[in-house]
């Protein structure tokens, strides 16, 4: 479709690209499709019938996921999945299972130089580390931890950037059975505290620093900080990133170069610590602004069958294939960037500011790389959208198939955007799913059209819908999402959550046996899906729910807007307060003009409803170190909770930004509003 086709405005599901012949035909799921007929006699009219089949016969359905990508096991499928409630079901009982086996089975094929890794930082040039040298220093190195006494189900903890050694360092503890856990540098002491005091590691693997926006951040200060709150701690392994004095310890403390100075160890001679479906791989933490996170604990054989499907069927990868995702080691996405290695692809790191040096390096990167899969946040490309980038006439991009937007709710301008300024024929998906489970609940599919901010469709073996408060399935209606059948990417547990009242919970209260996600959510008659934002942070206008996103779609279009946030507080006597926070372009100030204009364009683009009772310029918007905007702890600021009970400033992306907000709560013109009878 050409770009005169989709011209300066967009309407949400409005048909952009379709794939062609040739791109479908080579498509992943095209061949698992084809394997399926061939061996089982199993054929569908449509991706509709094939998802309907996943969810219905899910013991068939997974069984030709493990067949069909030859999962690695001492011992077959006993049981599929065990029988009666979701919650609480466990999968692919009797086999032992590797999880970085599978992410190093390439090597065994991979033609020598063959690229495993492409990585850059803001102080390292783009280079990469082939299948062979990142295979033998992960065995190198898991040796060298076995030799320290470390066993399956000890806990390996990471403090180090988005580089090489983090992921040889997290390969190196699975291979063995350890579990792993990371936390970004960039993290405060009490943030890496709440996480990893709660799994008690046995080694931590730290770097001196790392760099954002051209500056050095030295963090052993930090690092001695949280090792005197970790008395579990043993033995340190540390990366000199920034080259700066090694400090002093009374811990046993080993350069990470000299950890990888052993003897070379064959594939032929290393084992791989296979492990039942019920041992912790790893564990990931929710972004918790208040409280300690949620500590998630994932399986092996879950993970393996399910970063199979997702990465190979669903985002296409495979040998030859790219994938970059702007992320940090805080954030699960960096373990979906790993991920693309089980498919044999290449994954793409980088670590440092995503506009050091322009706000189109990614692209320069993406060059360089000859990138094939290139995501971001939505909250990203608006900027580059803004500032008039056209990736397109800068660099050559004609390595790149695909896009993947994720992290928070698309707008039809952001798809919109990568047409116009990218490239004409490109596969632009949006995803969505979540830490809780490590993948995606709703999905990318090559060979299914793209409409504008719509997500092309289920992931297949995940049973999701929209729900209304009765428990009613809904279609082409806002309601909650749900999934209604067991899922092997699930937690196997939250760590210390001994009766496991904490994980029932966080996703099974509210609908009895159905895990709510907590998205607010809708699927179109076609099967497509958008995401709205968090329902628990829903905007409740006289009985009629808004979602989040509804909103920034329309705000974020008006020019000199640069991000926003609203939120919707309950009032005595049934009323709502819903102010909305902006953050404008350097110089731009919000007169009564562009206030009136953003209300106009609300009402006119959206409904009256969707209008905020007030308009406030904010210094920027508060996000939480995963890149979430804050608006439940904002909202809850501003009803009056003590800020200590809100939100924990070192769980925000920056955290001098809550004094802004708590004196805006604290003004006396507040507080009548929220005090106030309707």
């Amino acid at each position: 479709m050409s770009v005169e086709a989709i011209a300066a405005s967009v309407e949400e599901g409005q048909l952009l690209w379709e794939p062609s012949r040739a791109f479908a035909d080579a498509a992943q799921i095209t061949h698992y499709l084809e394997w399926l007929d061939r061996t089982h006699g199993l054929s569908f009219a449509d991706y509709d019938g094939l998802w309907r089949w996943s969810v219905s016969d899910r013991d068939a359905f997974w069984r030709s996921i493990w067949d069909y990508f030859d999962v690695r096991s001492d011992s077959g499928i006993e049981e599929v999945v065990s029988p009666g409630p979701m919650e609480g079901a466990r999968w692919f009982a009797g086999t032992q299972v590797n999880y970085a086996e599978h992410l190093l089975r390439h090597e065994a094929v991979a033609a020598p130089g063959e690229t495993a890794l492409c990585h850059s930082t803001e102080i390292r040039p783009v280079a990469q580390m082939s299948w062979q040298e990142l295979g033998g220093k992960v065995r190198i190195l898991a040796t060298r931890l076995r030799a320290m006494g470390v066993v399956p189900g000890d806990r390996i903890v990471s403090y180090m950037p988005n580089v090489p050694e983090t992921v040889i360092a997290m390969m190196a503890t699975v291979a063995i059975g350890a579990t792993w856990s990371s936390a970004a540098p960039e993290f405060g002491v009490k943030t890496v505290v709440e996480r990893f005091g709660q799994i008690a590691p046995r080694i931590v693997f730290a770097a001196d620093g790392y760099t954002f926006g051209g500056r050095p951040f030295d963090r052993r200060g930090e690092v001695a900080a949280i090792l005197s709150e970790l008395p579990s701690v043993e033995a340190v392994v540390w990366l000199p990133y920034l080259g700066l004095p090694v400090p002093e310890t009374e811990l046993p403390l080993f350069p990470f170069e000299d950890m990888l100075a052993g003897p070379a160890v064959s594939r032929e001679e290393f084992t791989y610590a296979r492990v039942a479906p019920d041992h912790p791989l790893w564990v990931l933490f929710s972004s918790g602004t208040t409280g300690l996170p949620k500590a998630i604990v994932h399986g092996h054989q879950g993970m393996v069958a399910e970063h199979l499907k997702v990465m190979t069927l669903h985002c296409n990868l495979g040998p030859g294939k790219r994938m970059f995702f702007y992320t940090t080691t805080g954030w699960m996405m960096w373990n979906a960037v790993v991920s693309a290695l089980i498919t044999g692809a290449s994954a793409v790191l980088y670590d440092g500011s995503p506009v050091h040096g322009g706000i189109d390096m990614l692209w320069r990167m993406a060059s360089d790389t000859r990138t094939t899969l290139f995501g971001a946040s939505p909250t990203l490309v608006q900027s580059m959208r803004k500032a008039g980038v056209r990736p397109g006439d800068l660099y050559d991009l004609s390595a790149l198939d695909s896009v993947l937007v994720g992290g928070a709710p698309s707008t039809p301008e952001t798809f919109q955007w990568f047409y116009e300024n990218v490239r004409e024929d490109l596969w632009v998906t949006s995803q969505s799913g979540g830490t809780e489970v490590c993948t995606g609940l709703v999905t990318g599919l090559p060979t299914l059209p793209v409409h504008a901010a719509e997500i092309q469709c289920r992931c297949l073996g995940i049973d999701v819908h929209a729900w209304d408060e009765d428990g009613r399935e809904v279609i082409d209606e806002v309601g909650e999402l749900v999934v209604t059948g067991p899922m092997p990417s699930a937690p196997l547990f939250f760590w210390g959550d001994k009766d496991g009242e904490r994980y029932h919970e966080s996703y099974y209260a509210t609908y009895p046996g159905i895990w709510r996600h907590g998205d607010l959510a809708k699927f179109t008659a076609r099967g497509g899906a958008y995401i709205y934002g968090r329902s628990d942070s829903t905007l409740n206008r006289f009985g009629v729910r808004i979602g989040t996103a509804e909103i920034y779609g329309v705000a974020e279009k008006v020019p000199g807007v640069l991000d926003s946030l609203v939120i919707c507080c309950e009032v005595p006597g049934g009323g709502f307060y819903m102010p909305m926070f902006v953050a404008l372009e350097p110089g731009r100030l919000l007169d009564d003009a562009l206030k009136a204009e953003l209300a106009a364009r609300l009402r006119e683009d959206a409904s009256p409803r969707h209008v905020p009772d007030e308009i406030h310029q904010a210094p920027a918007i508060p996000y939480t170190l995963t890149g979430k905007k804050m608006e439940l702890p904002i909202r809850r600021l501003i009803m009056g909770h003590p800020v200590e009970k809100v939100v924990s400033r070192d769980a925000m992306a920056d955290p001098a930004l809550l004094d802004w907000y708590l004196d805006f709560a604290n003004r006396d013109d507040v507080a009548a509003r929220r005090t106030q009878v309707a």
